[in-house]
């Protein structure tokens, strides 16, 4: 006799039970959604029952980065001066596409303060564990959306994305993460932290997964593209700066990976985008275009040296604070005639693979030193910016054969999201 389907609700309440299980010690999550959670679930399952599912989405459980609007209560991004904050008049416009589609609200997960830092601790909050290791750091700024999809308490993980903030937790926890192009996925409603470069991105455990949440919150109406044959296609590898400082089980993952794809057709070149990296590092020696930025949608507080604000946070958007406007404007003119460069250099092939992080999760014993802090900030943010530098779409996928978990980035040009997909798609299938 075949077992019962079981049902969204059963899973929900089997998740929800763990984290009350532990809710003397939560670290992945800062609030949950229980009672409309069921009513969503619940929902899902009727409509299962009357045959009128809404589409791949429907019933899942997803939760959300602290950064997204929830009607009736404030946003806090991760800080606690925003406590008394007015609340949010309505869900953010990707909650709303989300809870549209049937999605299971679940709650809210933890990020580093106000998302402007990578390793993925936050002072406000107990540290947040990596997912395979807790003795390591999980990675920012969506630092309990990779955990959360590891430890299954939830399917999907929505983050967001300024200089790696999905795809860095993703790769320090072994699932999938996806940045779209910039303002493709729509950010109202999202706590912004540079509105040049920040995008709405989602974690799970497969290409597939991440390609149903992407469609949806774009809003667009084919949910996961048709794979695209790796046989042919010219895999980019801009060696040089971007692969420096790497540990040796992620270069040897990393090149089994290319052999792999090789193996399956694909034609590896080697190439270099150094001299664009160079231009941007002088370009933004004033000051990063997310510092300057974020200084601007903070500057009302900066000066305050009596809040309770993460001081990773605070002395560097101070500091960008005193950058003048002429230069900010100069910077992003030469910004976007990078841009295009990149976008020339990008277009000889399908698209580019490098390591998403050229180490794997450090202990959290060593970042507290914040000389180390520093250095490894640095790598966690080098490979994973040039896809928001230069507005691109990149998706890390996990490399097999690691005992700590590391990434695979495949970087496409700005608005080959859903190519990007297809091709990850294949790639996921060979590695796996």
């Amino acid at each position: 006799m075949s077992q019962p389907v079981t049902t969204t609700r059963d899973r929900l309440e089997e998740r929800l039970a763990r984290l009350t299980a532990r809710d003397k010690d939560e670290r992945v999550f800062v609030k949950l959604y229980t009672e409309t959670a069921r009513r969503e679930a619940d929902a899902a399952d009727r409509r299962r029952r009357e045959g009128a599912v809404l589409g791949p989405l429907d019933g899942r459980i997803v939760s959300i980065k602290d950064l997204f609007d929830v009607a009736g209560e404030p946003t806090l991004a991760g800080s606690i001066i925003r406590r008394t904050a007015n609340p949010a008049i309505a869900d953010a416009l990707i909650v709303e596409r989300l809870r549209v589609a049937g999605a299971v609200i679940i709650g809210k997960t933890i990020m580093t303060e106000f998302a402007f830092t990578a390793v993925g601790l936050n002072p406000h909050y107990p540290t947040a564990p990596n997912a395979v290791d807790p003795d390591r750091v999980a990675g920012g700024s969506s630092t309990g959306a990779g955990i959360s999809v590891v430890e299954d308490t939830s399917d999907i993980s929505i983050g967001s994305d300024t200089g790696g903030s999905v795809r860095i937790p993703a790769a320090l926890n072994g699932v999938v993460g996806f940045k779209p192009t910039a303002k493709r996925v729509p950010l109202q409603g999202a706590f912004p932290l540079s509105p040049s470069l920040d995008s709405i991105g989602p974690l799970a455990w497969s290409v597939a997964d991440c390609a149903i949440a992407d469609a949806v919150m774009a809003g667009e109406t084919i949910p996961v593209p048709e794979a695209i044959s790796l046989n042919g296609l010219r895999i980019g590898v801009p060696r040089g700066q971007l692969f420096a400082e790497m540990e040796k089980p992620i270069a040897d993952a990393f090149e089994q990976c290319l052999q792999a794809c090789a193996k399956a057709g694909a034609i590896i070149i080697d190439c270099s985008v150094d001299d664009l990296i160079d231009g941007l590092a002088d370009a933004t020696s004033i000051g990063s275009i997310a510092g300057i930025e974020a200084s601007r949608i903070h500057a009302e507080w900066l000066h305050d040296e009596t809040l309770d604000v993460d001081q990773r946070v605070q002395r560097p958007l101070l500091r960008r604070l005193g950058v003048p406007e002429s230069d900010y404007i100069k910077l992003m003119r030469k910004r976007q005639a990078l841009v295009r460069q990149m976008d020339q250099r990008i277009s000889a092939f399908d698209l580019f693979a490098l390591p998403t992080t050229p180490i794997a999760a450090p202990t959290i014993a060593s970042v507290r030193d914040e000389i180390v802090y520093k250095q490894i900030e640095t790598l966690l943010l080098r490979n994973t910016q040039i896809a928001n530098q230069f507005d691109l779409t990149a998706i890390s996928l996990p490399m097999p054969g690691l005992t700590l978990p590391g990434g695979l980035m495949l970087v496409a040009q700005h608005g080959a999201d859903r190519r990007l997909l297809a091709m990850a798609l294949s790639v996921e299938q060979l590695l796996s």
